[in-house]
């Protein structure tokens, strides 16, 4: 075991760096001993070895309790004077010794790496493995903590895992400094284990990644693995070991802000399920149809101007390469100075997006935009988190923050991989998503910040569920009664319901559950923990589902006849 390999690492760094000191210390109290009871007393008798050894006992603490059990003879004074300062010279050895070794790096890893295995080990609940703490990683943490779900994080910064201890988390979030890529880093955070849903791979390092997501697959087949996209090459490669999620923010933000154009409704929804701050269903986020300036066309700029282009939105372009990309017929070559934003049309254009890798070029773009035109819409985007402050200040309509649509997209699919499948549904589905989903959801919640979470049918997860079932039947409304009153129903959704490859949006509420459902839930948090609570413990199941309040105490149950 990983744990066991840890703390006997521990133990022979201990036994190495202190042997010569508990040799120094053991031949001090011996050779102390010994002689004290050969040298007679004041009454002719030498001290008993049990005397002695308490003498040396207390001796060795500086403490000093006198002379006894009797007034020492002069040879006996001048025998304890030598063991004083035999023992001080050994202690004052052994404590820098002991100073040494709790500053030894190998010493201090090793007990890290054991402290690590066992947080990990206390884990009981689903957790997920995250490589990588940086913006991105930290985020997510947060997310997955505020969603009440753990995670074990590995990143090679040991500031990082420090300010990881920093951290007031809700759910258990032990770190690791070390290589992530590394099997045995891996195990310990337990790769291995039944209840390690997933491993999400941010690391920076694309050859990291890689190697990580193939341990993963060697080690736990079963687990997911979600991987932060950077390049084309590396997609292909991860890609080739099959069941791998790929989440890219600049494809993510540039689908969102064609559905922000042209699909009002869903792009407000992904944005209230994922919290987004200010975002509320009762209004919908839209942007103005018209020109739109995109200044900056690397990676993040390609992917908007084909989305902006799909959609049949009038775009120029504004780059100093801009000839080295022909598929753009309106380009302008250059910085996005005043000059060339006038010569893109600023005055009429109806937004304006900053989509450089600078943050200090991203600013400037937009100071100057709103300078050339007030009622232009501002589309700014941020590369580095520590920079927020000075975007907030800027008060663009729209901040684009890569770690944090990454953060963002990755958290849902955690939560649940069918909301993915939702939005792809209700894209293809505008009028149930207006005239169904939406009236629902404000209805019943309609306030920020959302609970959103699946009710998986399974025997580790909804056991008690599972066990009435077994006896009696239940009904998907069922689960969404109030158990104070089963009349009333709870602040819930249940926007999906997944069997086997079947998927049914906006499920009836008559509908028979069967083992191995999975519910996607959308619901306020308060009502969360509520139905929590009612779907493990069979007697509320009971209630809920027929009205009939069963007595818990076994006394007081009707017997049946033999």
């Amino acid at each position: 075991m990983a744990k066991g390999s840890d703390l006997d690492r521990v133990t022979a760094i201990v036994l190495r760096e202190m042997r010569l000191p508990l040799i120094v210390l053991l031949g001090v109290n011996t050779i102390g001993i010994t002689v004290m009871v050969l040298i007679p007393g004041t009454d002719g008798q030498p001290m008993s070895v049990f005397h002695a050894f308490y003498f040396m006992t207390y001796t060795a603490t500086t403490t000093g309790f006198g002379e006894l059990p009797r007034e020492f003879s002069d040879a006996q004074r001048l025998w304890a004077t030598v063991c004083l300062y035999m023992s001080v010279v050994g202690w004052v050895y052994a404590i820098g010794t002991i100073i040494r070794l709790v500053q030894n790096p190998h010493f201090t890893l090793a007990l890290a790496q054991s402290r690590f295995a066992r947080a990990v080990a206390r884990i009981r609940e689903p957790f997920f493995i995250i490589c990588g703490f940086g913006d991105t990683g930290s985020l997510l943490a947060r997310g997955l903590s505020d969603h009440d779900m753990s995670a074990v994080i590995i990143d090679a910064d040991p500031e990082r895992i420090k300010a990881l201890g920093l951290r007031d988390y809700r759910a258990p979030m032990p770190g690791l400094e070390g290589d992530a890529s590394v099997p045995k880093n891996l195990k310990d955070a337990g790769l291995d284990r039944d209840n390690c849903r997933g491993v999400v791979l941010l690391t920076g390092d694309d050859d990291v990644n890689l190697k990580i997501a193939v341990m993963t697959r060697l080690l736990n087949p079963d687990a997911e693995v979600i991987c932060r996209s950077t390049s084309r090459a590396h997609d292909e490669e991860l890609e080739g070991l099959g069941s791998v999620v790929l989440t890219d923010p600049f494809e993510t933000f540039a689908k969102e802000l064609g559905f922000a154009l042209h699909q009002p409704p869903l792009h407000t929804l992904d944005e209230w399920l994922v919290g987004a701050h200010g975002v509320s269903l009762s209004n919908l986020v839209s942007y103005p149809r018209g020109r739109w300036i995109l200044c900056g066309y690397g990676k993040m700029g390609r992917w908007l101007f084909q989305s902006l282009s799909e959609w049949g939105v009038d775009t120029v372009v504004v780059d100093p390469k801009i000839k080295q990309a022909p598929e753009v017929q309106q380009g302008i070559q250059g910085l996005a100075t005043r000059a060339n934003l006038r010569q893109a049309g600023i005055a009429e254009a109806a937004g304006v997006i900053a989509a450089t890798n600078s943050d200090a070029d991203n600013l400037a773009i937009l100071l100057t935009a709103r300078s050339l035109n007030d009622d232009v819409q501002l589309i700014v985007r941020q590369n580095r988190h520590e920079n927020e402050l000075a975007f907030n200040a800027a008060s663009a309509d729209l901040i684009m923050q890569p770690s944090l649509v990454t953060a963002r997209r990755i958290l849902l699919r955690l939560i649940s991989p069918l909301i993915q499948e939702l939005l792809d549904y209700l894209e293809r589905h505008p009028e149930q998503l207006a005239d169904e989903v939406l009236p629902q959801l404000r209805d019943t919640i309609d306030q920020p910040n959302p609970a959103l979470w699946t009710i998986r049918l399974l025997t580790r997860e909804s056991p008690r569920l599972l066990e009435y079932m077994s006896r009696q039947d239940v009904a998907l409304g069922d689960l969404f009664r109030d158990a104070r009153d089963r009349g009333c129903r709870m602040d819930a959704v249940p926007l999906m319901l997944k069997r086997g490859e079947e998927r049914r949006v906006m499920p009836d509420a008559d509908i028979e559950l069967m083992p191995g459902d999975e519910i996607l839930v959308c619901s306020t948090a308060r009502a969360k923990a509520r139905m929590s609570a009612n779907l493990s413990d069979v007697y509320t199941l009971c209630y809920l589902a027929t009205g009939v309040e069963q007595t818990r105490s076994w006394l007081l149950r009707p017997r049946t006849a033999a």
